[in-house]
């Protein structure tokens, strides 16, 4: 027998009941989304819209004619820079030098972190926190004056220490195979102090019952550390090193540029600093915006695939 029975022609369709829904739960938490708008718009008007701009990179840009004004020249831009003399030495002195911090600057707070965990002393923990967080309100171009004036060959209280010593002190600020040492320790001194905050704050979240119950089945304190702390800022680290290698090509330039010479060129030139002196001190904008977009382009990628491999290993990814 025929089904004549009819669906009611008033009967909300499911897509029209979920918009209902929504906008009923954003008309109830309204507060919140007006906590959150100022931020909101922040990041609306100040890093999404000016991505309009990235349409330079595929145009011959002229200012006189403006951005919609400009003919378009598609890859040119990027095919000009792919099949440069310095593509490679661009390439190579930033991944290099982001590696070379990675590796260093990466395990330095976190070791710092569980020695102050481990420390009792009020005074002296105290102490030695003030002591390694102060270089990180130092401005780059203050670091950068304090570098020079260390490792200046004639006047350097680091070269004139290394001398007193009964050692030949190497050129720092000249040789191009000192300058990513000299980079990337400084960096280190800068930021080692500061980066442990975060592993601090993950270390207070561990219960103290699991240490007592550790201490009655006897376990030293090194054997504490390594089965109790040091599993509890795995997924912090997991997270750190994710967004840190999603910036693998992010090396910036300030300081790079205040300690850069004409002799330390060849290990100091990286791309951050070549798209500065292409943009803005020759003027090519589109060559220089294609070369931007690129970076940033390895950049999501290598962020996206570092963090689709976490998840597939382990349980601790950003998404």
């Amino acid at each position: 027998m025929q089904n004549t029975e009819a669906v009611p022609a008033s009967a909300p369709a499911p897509r029209t009941r979920t918009a209902g829904r929504r906008w009923r739960s954003i008309a109830r938490n309204w507060q919140l989304y007006i906590f959150v708008a100022p931020a909101f718009f922040y990041f609306l008007i100040f890093s999404y819209g000016p991505m309009y701009g990235i349409q330079i990179a595929f145009k011959n840009y002229v200012p006189t004619k403006g951005i919609f004004g400009s003919a378009w020249t598609g890859f040119d831009h990027f095919v000009r820079f792919f099949h440069s003399y310095y593509f490679w030495d661009l390439i190579w002195n930033t991944l290099s030098i982001s590696l070379y911090e990675l590796a260093v600057g990466f395990p330095i707070p976190i070791i710092l972190a569980l020695a102050f965990n481990e420390v009792r002393t009020g005074f002296f923990k105290k102490l030695a926190q003030t002591v390694t967080y102060a270089p990180h309100f130092i401005s780059v171009v203050v670091m950068a004056g304090m570098i020079i004036t260390f490792l200046t060959p004639s006047t350097g209280m680091v070269v004139r220490l290394i001398e007193a010593l009964g050692f030949g002190s190497p050129e720092f600020l000249t040789d191009p195979r000192w300058f990513k040492t000299m980079y990337v320790l400084s960096g280190v001194w800068q930021s080692a102090g500061w980066g442990t905050i975060i592993y601090l704050a993950a270390l207070s979240g561990v219960d103290p019952g699991l240490h007592e119950a550790a201490v009655i089945d006897g376990a030293s304190r090194f054997q504490r550390v390594r089965h109790i702390n040091v599993p509890t800022l795995v997924p912090t680290m997991t997270i750190l090193l994710i967004l840190n290698m999603g910036s693998l090509f992010g090396v910036g330039f300030e300081k790079i540029l205040l300690l850069q010479n004409p002799l330390n060129m060849d290990s100091s030139d990286v791309i951050s600093t070549f798209v500065y002196r292409s943009g803005l001190v020759d003027a090519q904008y589109s060559f220089s915006t294609a070369i931007g977009l690129f970076n940033s382009v390895v950049n999501a990628v290598l962020l996206v695939l570092v963090n689709q491999i976490v998840r597939r290993t382990s349980e601790n990814s950003l998404w």
